[in-house]
């Protein structure tokens, strides 16, 4: 049978400008084209994990505001769970403000808003729901204690803990124990375990740091070079499907809402790895977050 994904994470609306190139401190760049879309690496996780046919319960906090209505309805429509999207009426939803340039690379910078105010105390409500092998889905745009403390309480439940370390900050390592995942990429690694990740050789040693700190099961994103996946009995490369890039922007958050989907069919990992590799390459062709994530008939 198919198992449950939560996901615990943001929500915010992304105003996208693609222009030729970044600019540079000072600089003003003519000449883009503007672009509004749902957005925030949570609710890209499970948007992305609902096109691909999941059963999704995501926990969130949105504002009383245009914005967060809008994002509710999103999540409606492609049937997510909705009972513990929380509103909050004094704060506005988060923001995110993202440049986009010729090549796909991408410059974010986010307002939280009501995402910096989602407490254990209201996620603990979804965590009651958790039934054992269930998989819980978390990154870091929200406060990080209510990241850590869903970690703990999750696997104590049974479930699949599985941390998308991203934006990149410290983490308190007393709560690695708890996962059972986690998938940062090259830049993440780096600064969880202070080596700088540049090929398959780099990432093994990262893993093994992760590992080392109490990680079972280590997926290290690669870009366009594809995933290296790393638990105590083997490590290997999953390759990415060769295309155009034209906006990155979503591309780590479809990649690990595929991955949840795929494991909770039960796939085997190399196989959920690819899945996921895919799924990322699919997205990174289309401009936007949520809209870049791709069908099940896609992938």
């Amino acid at each position: 049978m198919k198992k449950t994904i939560y996901v615990i994470g943001s929500s915010n609306t992304d105003m996208v400008i693609k222009s030729d190139k970044l600019p540079a401190p000072g600089e003003t760049v003519i000449g883009g084209v503007f672009l509004m879309n749902a957005g925030g690496k949570g609710a890209n996780q499970a948007v992305a994990a609902a096109k691909l046919g999941a059963d999704v319960i995501f926990v969130c906090k949105v504002g009383n505001d245009i914005f967060g209505n809008q994002a509710v309805e999103g999540f409606k429509n492609l049937r997510i769970n909705i009972d513990f999207v929380f509103t909050d009426v004094e704060n506005p939803s988060g923001v995110a403000l993202i440049l986009v340039d010729g090549h796909g690379e991408n410059s974010i910078s986010v307002a939280s808003g009501t995402n910096g105010n989602l407490q254990i105390s209201e996620v603990q409500q979804a965590i009651d729901k958790v039934q054992a092998d269930d998989i819980v889905l978390l990154q870091l745009e929200i406060p990080l204690f209510t990241v850590m403390e869903s970690i703990k309480k999750c696997a104590e439940k049974g479930a699949k803990v599985i941390l998308n370390p991203a934006p990149a900050q410290k983490l308190d390592e007393n709560y690695f124990k708890y996962l059972s995942m986690i998938t940062p990429n090259e830049t993440e690694a780096e600064i969880l375990t202070s080596i700088k990740v540049i090929d398959t050789e780099t990432a093994k040693r990262a893993a093994n740091v992760f590992h080392n700190k109490g990680i079972e099961e280590v997926i290290i994103t690669l870009g366009s070079k594809g995933a290296f996946y790393s638990n105590k009995n083997k490590q290997l490369l999953i390759t990415s499907p060769e295309v155009k890039a034209i906006d990155s922007t979503a591309a780590g958050d479809v990649f690990n809402g595929a991955l949840c989907v795929a494991i909770s069919e039960n796939k085997p990992i190399e196989e959920a790895i690819a899945f996921a590799c895919k799924a990322a390459s699919i997205s990174v062709t289309r401009m936007g977050a949520q809209a870049s994530a791709p069908t099940r008939d896609e992938v």
